[in-house]
């Protein structure tokens, strides 16, 4: 059954040679680009369109069409090709006579078909408007097997706009030459045929070139011996008069008459001259299971690289079929709502039962697509629920759990890996399947671990003293991740714990001695602090600005910086907010970073003063919540915060081999 994709669903493909029909209802271009993993083209010869319509297993058609056929062989393609976008253009976007836009027109609708022509998924493009240049699907590399996704991503600079966002290099001229192909030109009027003298009326045995039905390339035919009989004029098109005898345009000779009469030296032949044998379909070949999950199966240059890459790709492949799901269920109940109100609307059908007959009928199309679309979802978080599987065990120290066996292996780095992780995330629609968040080093922006209650459920069902503690609990933890994936000597932690409050759930870095110096307290103690890492912000910037790095006093410690905050806005007047505002923004150029464990309501006082503060931080939660939003997919991903197991000794064990390698 073919299934019917809705934007951002993919679908497995069980065959690599497709055919791809388009249906558009107008003139249209059609055409191909070879990406990266990334989605990045290369160059302008990664990319099929009707001035160069064959490319490395993707043939596109030569013209404007209403109707398009394209052919895609995944395993001719190479290696490094890792995504096949499906591009449409309007020619008319650039002056010619037609549609400039793809709202004007009828939506395009798009068929993944077999080798056998057995359609596999069918998407049509709705909700375009402005936009005159559209990727309509998307075959894609995972885990070894294809994939198509439905992507409809619209483009109103049309296809510059297109080919630049794919990374290409000068797109508005490749554009322009891509357009130019089809663009119209003069009408040509073709020379009427030369009349053959009768002494040159010969017969003709040179053997002719035609096309192989099966791969496009020329092949030798051997002609049938035809004597050539008188030439007739050609007739004027439109009226209608056979052809019967006239020349071809490649060589020259006389073609077989259509028509009644026989050609003199051969016998009749009654096939049409377009059409060939029926060959035999072959038999489909059954559908192959998924292939097994491998850790590490994602493109990069060490493991650590493409277990990150492989991490993020489970995100997205989430995020995508979670939407595709939502998505088909509010195109259900909306499609359900309007044929209600269409039966009841129309009196007629309210005699003789014919009013229930359509509600039954209605709901039952609308349980069909929910029940299909389920389907899909159990799917994809199946494959995705395996995939984790085998990728959580083989992920190394800075993007594993605390509960994970590395941990009891751990030796301080020798270079700083790529990211941390910072918690896991995960959706309503399968809450144990868990992505871990990496968050990429060095940070780009602080992190806020909020102790107030906000409007998580989690969070109503604690006191607020409790909540407190799991708020700086969170913050150690986050701070002996951070120092354990730094070499050592290489990233600092200050404190500021002005009420002192802090102090049972502080000890583990201050027993281990990790701390650049014992946490600060009172007023004072803050001001110190603060003053000390901005004057060490203000330095690095001038010196990176003046290009005179070399002048840095001798003393200054080249370590990155990590200031640990408790209990804001308690010790802090209006100096010392100013000058954590300013570390706030300025400090992660430079490497000086801040954790801040505080509830907002707490700084009320000081009104929007610190709004802009508040949102240069990433916020997370001590316990679950569903606060990150996604503004690709619109999504709100619930995190969960890093817990240690119960009883766990790994966090001292970890800060006690980082102190040890800085001895």
């Amino acid at each position: 059954m073919t299934a019917e994709l809705v934007r951002g669903q993919n679908h497995p493909l069980p065959d690599t040679r497709l055919e791809i029909r388009v249906s558009a209802g107008h003139p249209v271009l059609a055409g191909a680009t070879l990406g990266d993993e990334q989605g990045r083209v290369p160059g302008a010869e990664w990319i099929a369109h009707p001035g160069a319509p064959s490319l490395h297993g993707v043939a596109v058609p030569e013209e404007a069409a209403a109707d398009h056929r394209l052919t895609v062989d995944l395993e001719a393609v190479p290696g490094a090709v890792h995504r096949v976008s499906v591009l449409l253009a309007l020619p008319g976007a650039r002056g010619a006579a037609g549609a400039a836009r793809f709202g004007a027109v009828a939506a395009p609708h798009v068929v993944v078909a077999g080798r056998d022509g057995t359609e596999i998924a069918s998407y049509t493009i709705t909700g375009l408007d402005s936009e005159s240049a559209v990727i309509a699907l998307e075959l894609y590399r995972r885990q070894g097997a294809w994939k198509v996704r439905a992507m409809g991503q619209g483009y109103d600079g049309g296809l510059a706009a297109l080919l630049g966002d794919q990374g290409l290099e000068r797109p508005a001229d490749v554009a322009a030459s891509i357009l130019e192909t089809v663009a119209p030109g003069p009408a040509q009027v073709a020379a009427p045929p030369q009349r053959v003298p009768e002494a040159e009326r010969v017969r003709h045995t040179a053997p002719v070139t035609s096309a192989d039905p099966a791969t496009g390339t020329p092949a030798p035919v051997t002609p049938s011996p035809v004597t050539s009989t008188p030439v007739a004029p050609t007739p004027v098109a439109g009226t209608g008069a056979p052809v019967t005898g006239a020349p071809t345009p490649a060589t020259g000779t006389p073609a077989p008459a259509t028509s009644g009469a026989a050609p003199s030296g051969g016998p009749i032949d009654y096939s049409h001259p377009r059409r060939r044998a029926a060959t035999p379909a072959p038999a489909p070949e059954p559908r192959q299971a998924p292939p097994a999950p491998v850790a590490g199966d994602a493109s990069g240059w060490s493991m650590d690289e493409r277990l990150y890459n492989q991490v993020w790709g489970m995100f997205e492949d989430l995020a995508r079929t979670a939407a595709a799901y939502r998505s088909a269920c509010d195109f259900a109940e909306s499609r359900l709502d309007r044929e209600l109100d269409e039966t009841l609307s129309d009196y007629r059908s309210r005699v003789g039962g014919a009013n229930d007959s359509a509600r039954a009928a209605a709901r039952a199309r609308h349980d069909e697509l929910v029940e299909r679309a389920q389907a899909v979802l159990d799917r994809d978080l199946a494959q995705l629920a395996a995939e984790s599987a085998v990728v959580e065990p083989a992920l190394p120290a800075a993007f594993a759990r605390w509960d994970n066996p590395v941990w009891h292996a751990y030796r301080v780095p020798a270079e700083e890996p790529m990211a941390v992780r910072l918690g896991d995330l995960h959706l309503p629609e399968r809450s144990e399947l868990r992505i871990p968040m990496l968050v990429r080093l060095p940070l780009e922006r602080g992190l806020w671990v909020d102790s107030g209650r906000g409007r998580s459920e989690a969070a109503g069902l604690l006191d607020e003293v409790e909540l407190r503690r799991l708020a700086l609990d969170s913050a150690v933890a986050h701070t002996a991740r951070l120092l354990a994936a730094h070499p050592a000597g290489q990233f600092a932690v200050h404190v500021v714990d002005a009420a002192g409050a802090g102090a049972a759930a502080l000890a583990p870095l201050v027993e281990s001695g990790v701390l650049a110096a014992p946490p600060a307290r009172g007023a004072a103690g803050a001001s110190a602090v603060l003053e000390q890492l901005t004057e060490r912000v203000d330095l690095l910037q001038m010196a990176l600005r003046g290009g005179a790095a070399d002048a840095l006093p001798p003393g200054l410690d080249a370590a990155r910086q990590l200031l640990l905050v408790h209990d804001f806005p308690h010790g802090f007047d209006d100096r010392a907010v100013t000058r954590l505002r300013y570390l706030a923004d300025e400090g992660p150029s430079v490497g000086v970073h801040l954790l801040m464990v505080a509830d907002r309501q707490d700084a009320s006082a000081y009104g929007p003063l610190l709004d802009p503060l508040w949102r240069s931080l990433l916020r997370l939660t001590p316990v679950p919540d569903d606060h990150l939003a996604d503004p690709w997919v619109g999504h709100a991903w619930s995190y969960e915060p890093p817990v240690l197991p119960p009883g766990s000794t790994v966090l001292r064990q970890v800060l006690a081999q980082v102190a040890g390698a800085r001895r």
